[in-house]
């Protein structure tokens, strides 16, 4: 029996028919690139109510009527930016929320500079943190709010709520590390040999460069070269090449660590693990875990390269608390927050949550509270020092 045979005209045929459609892709491709872009991030409206050195508080306007009547105060990580939770129309926290009637603050840590090297976890919890939450409490006339934290965020979250337990009704961390013994995932396992005083005695603060490149290192197929092959395989598509260059413009928004923030947070938490033995001392006194006794709602992603799931679940039993809950969704890192189908269940879960504990009438600030307001407008520094070692 004789070998098939290919006709060199059907192959030729089929070359021609590639080469013309690679051709018309490549132009679309090129009309798509050259013409106006829609890639803003962090588009909903907000208003700056707070300011002390770099940070920011921001107020977003409320798109119906407020449903929740406790604020909810989202804290997010030193590294990257809070934009995350506005990267674009559609799949936005932040628009979510407020659909969903609540009263939303959030805080911008900025970007810090060289003086800003020796700030500590207590300057940006009892100084940044407790200041901001005063100001929410006089100016909403509360006694409580709902506090919403992320990732490191999440962290400096746990800490508050511990140290302040009677000004936060409901707690909620989204993939936020807590136990960081686990040789689960990349990171913590080099967070545990990694020099935090040479690295802060070289650089002062910790460049955001070097933080994201370190993260890119955890899955370099993935996140250098799948990617960008995904995107030459889409860049005629218009929604995708907008979706993302907001991406990209959001991962390489990266501020600075300072430096003495960074080398607590090594040593206490990743290498010492002394935040879920509630171990830890931060501005002074021991953050047990056990003070917290308001509601907590864990939220963590299952395939989590950054925080795996082992360094968050443990923490709902180790609370005070016995109103406790543990969502895991099938989501990394970042999608959580972006993805189309956790955005279907992410913030309306969390807002039914928080609505089914917001039955609580309004109580009025004491005397005190109010004075608290007053010198703040009238420019007194807050006790608390910043930048003493």
């Amino acid at each position: 029996m004789g070998q098939p045979k290919v006709s060199v005209d059907l192959i030729l045929s089929k070359l021609a028919e590639d080469a013309e459609r690679t051709q018309a892709k490549a132009q679309r491709a090129s009309d798509i690139l050259f013409e106006p872009l829609d890639t803003d991030i962090a588009t909903t409206p907000y208003d700056i109510v707070y300011e002390e050195d770099r940070v920011k508080l921001k107020i977003y306007s409320s798109t119906t009527d407020i449903k929740i009547q406790t604020p909810l105060l989202v804290v997010y990580a030193l590294i990257n930016r809070e934009t995350m939770l506005d990267l674009q129309p559609g799949r936005s926290v932040v628009q979510s929320f407020l659909n969903h009637g609540i009263d939303l603050y959030m805080v911008d840590w900025g970007y810090p500079t060289r003086k800003d090297m020796f700030l500590t976890i207590d300057d940006h919890v009892n100084g940044y943190m407790n200041n901001m939450v005063d100001f929410i409490l006089a100016k909403q006339k509360l006694d409580k709010i709902n506090l919403m934290g992320i990732c490191m965020g999440g962290t400096f979250s746990v800490i508050y709520a511990a140290l302040y337990p009677k000004k936060i009704k409901n707690l909620i961390t989204t993939v936020t590390p807590t136990h960081f013994d686990t040789d689960k995932g990349l990171l913590h396992t080099w967070m545990k040999y990694i020099d935090a005083d040479q690295m802060v005695g070289t650089y002062g603060n910790i460049p955001g460069d070097i933080m994201n490149f370190g993260f890119l290192l955890l899955n370099p197929a993935r996140l250098m070269i799948d990617k960008y092959v995904g995107f030459i395989e889409n860049m005629d598509n218009k929604k995708f090449v907008e979706n993302f260059i907001r991406m990209e413009k959001w991962i390489f928004d990266s501020p600075d660590v300072p430096g003495e923030t960074f080398r607590q947070f090594i040593k206490d938490c990743y290498q010492d693990n002394l935040l879920i033995q509630s171990k830890m001392r931060v501005g002074g006194k021991r953050v047990n875990l056990k003070n917290i006794t308001m509601p907590l709602l864990n939220y963590y992603g299952r395939y989590d390269h950054l925080v795996p799931p082992e360094a968050c679940e443990l923490l709902t039993s180790k609370v005070g608390s016995k109103d406790v809950e543990d969502v895991c969704l099938d989501s990394g890192h970042i999608g959580i927050y972006v993805s189309s189908k956790c955005q279907k269940e992410f913030a309306p879960r969390i807002a039914g949550w928080l609505k089914a504990r917001d039955k609580a009438k309004k109580k009025t600030r004491t005397k005190q509270s109010s004075a608290k307001k007053t010198r703040r407008k009238t420019g007194v520094k807050a006790k608390h020092t910043r930048g003493t070692k």
